[in-house]
């Protein structure tokens, strides 16, 4: 068997024969239920750049020999062109692991995957001591292993490598804390995706301590166990490049009196599907997307002069929010909430919108609330929803009509406009009659 193959097979080796399916043109190669019978059809994963192997145990393979290369096979591996090995649906002997991913010191492979896979027991992680990888991303999603808790140990010998990582995911996975340790290992880490677990405020204190994380700049923490505000932003204080925060679909309290500062650096902050009723300040004065839907929201007052991005779909907004305070915004999001209309005077300011949705709400289709909306089609800011889910909600004349259809004219929505011309032609004809 070429070491090729033997670097492929190293996790791919399974008790059920299967075969592997290559797309030449998307150079991608999947190969189910392996095994060392059906080598030769592992072999045409060699030129694809993504290789998947899905189904399978692997216990029978702990004792799997994996020796030292000699120069030439070291030289084969660095030629694959594969970057990013997928594997699914897999029990996987952590020792067998660590044994195996000593090979890829040797490849170009720069991502791994694990989808629904259970890691079993304790690897020996030493040898890995001082060991350089090239894989800069590492995601987990729906894995069950042993706590991270007591394992300092485990990620100190890995740390050549995780010090390097630029990218971490470990979502769906029940974990309920990241020790303190474990987080200033990864020196170089940009981008950390803890969503869908079980992390709680005191543990989310403790994760991001002094010293951890020192480099992050996305991080989610969509659907865990956040329930204050205050804790959360206090948190993540000590985290000084922090771009972009996702706090989605936790059940956060606020406190009114707090003050806690997020970082000045944060970007990007989504809340929505958290529960508030109020948008709490202070906001961080960069911010430049926030997204606030999905919350029980009744009014908003906020003034961010970098904000571009306003998120505040379904929600209970009875009025357009005032964007007076926010020069730069570009995009604006109001569909399902309770705004019956949107004023004139705001309607010229959304003339520099170019993406409004306001669909789903109980439009008043008097001169300016159709009028507004109208004008906004118009000028082509209103994006999809557009006309079918703008309907009229009063008065009764047009209940149940597109906002569209709706007939405006100078004459019905702006008396004014024609009263003063005649007001003025009427007096000129008094003064020559004089």
């Amino acid at each position: 068997m070429n070491v090729a193959a033997l670097l492929l097979l190293g996790l791919g080796l399974l008790e059920a024969e299967g075969r592997c399916f290559f797309n030449r043109t998307q150079e991608h190669c999947v190969c189910y239920n392996l095994s060392q019978e059906s080598v030769s059809s592992i072999i045409q994963c060699l030129p694809a750049s993504v290789v998947e192997f899905l189904g399978g145990e692997l216990e029978r393979y702990v004792a799997f020999p994996i020796s030292n290369l000699d120069p030439s096979a070291i030289e084969m591996l660095g030629s694959l062109v594969i970057r990013k090995i997928i594997f699914g649906d897999l029990l996987v002997p952590e020792i067998l692991l660590a044994r195996v991913l000593r090979l890829f010191s040797y490849t170009q492979v720069q991502e791994l995957v694990f989808e629904r896979c259970i890691f079993k027991g304790r690897g020996n992680w030493d040898e890995m001591a001082r060991q350089d990888l090239p894989i800069l991303s590492l995601h987990f999603h729906n894995v069950t292993s042993a706590p991270l808790t007591g394992r300092e140990q485990d990620f100190s010998s890995l740390s050549s490598w995780l010090e390097t990582l630029q990218e971490l995911a470990v979502t769906g996975s029940h974990v309920t804390n990241l020790p303190c340790g474990i987080g200033r290992v990864f020196r170089a880490l940009r981008s950390l995706d803890m969503a869908q677990n079980s992390v709680g405020d005191e543990s989310l204190m403790l994760a991001f301590c002094k010293g951890a994380f020192p480099q992050l700049q996305v991080l989610s923490l969509q659907r865990n166990n956040l329930t204050s505000y205050h804790s959360v932003c206090e948190s993540v204080q000590l985290l000084p490049e922090l771009q972009h925060l996702d706090l989605s679909q936790n059940k956060l309290m606020a406190d009114l009196s707090s003050s806690c500062q997020w970082p000045a650096s944060l970007r990007i902050f989504n809340l929505s599907d958290t529960g508030l009723d109020k948008v709490l300040t202070p906001l961080p004065p960069s911010l430049e997307v926030l997204d606030m839907g999905c919350n029980h929201l009744h009014t908003v007052d906020i003034s961010l002069s970098s904000l571009k991005k306003l998120f505040l779909s379904q929600n209970m907004l009875q009025a357009s929010p005032s964007i007076r305070n926010c020069p730069m915004l570009e995009t604006l999001h109001l569909d399902n909430n309770l705004i019956t209309e949107l004023p004139w005077d705001e309607v010229k300011l959304l003339g520099r919108l170019w993406d409004v949705a306001a669909a789903g709400n109980p439009y008043n289709c008097s001169c300016s609330g159709a009028g507004g909306l109208q004008a906004l089609a118009g000028m082509g800011h209103l994006g999809q929803g557009w006309p079918q889910d703008y309907m009229c909600h009063s008065p009764p004349q047009y209940q149940g009509r597109l906002v569209r259809d709706v007939p405006v004219s100078v004459l019905q929505c702006n008396s004014a406009a024609v009263i003063a011309p005649v007001c003025v032609a009427l007096a000129l004809l008094g003064v020559a009659g004089a």
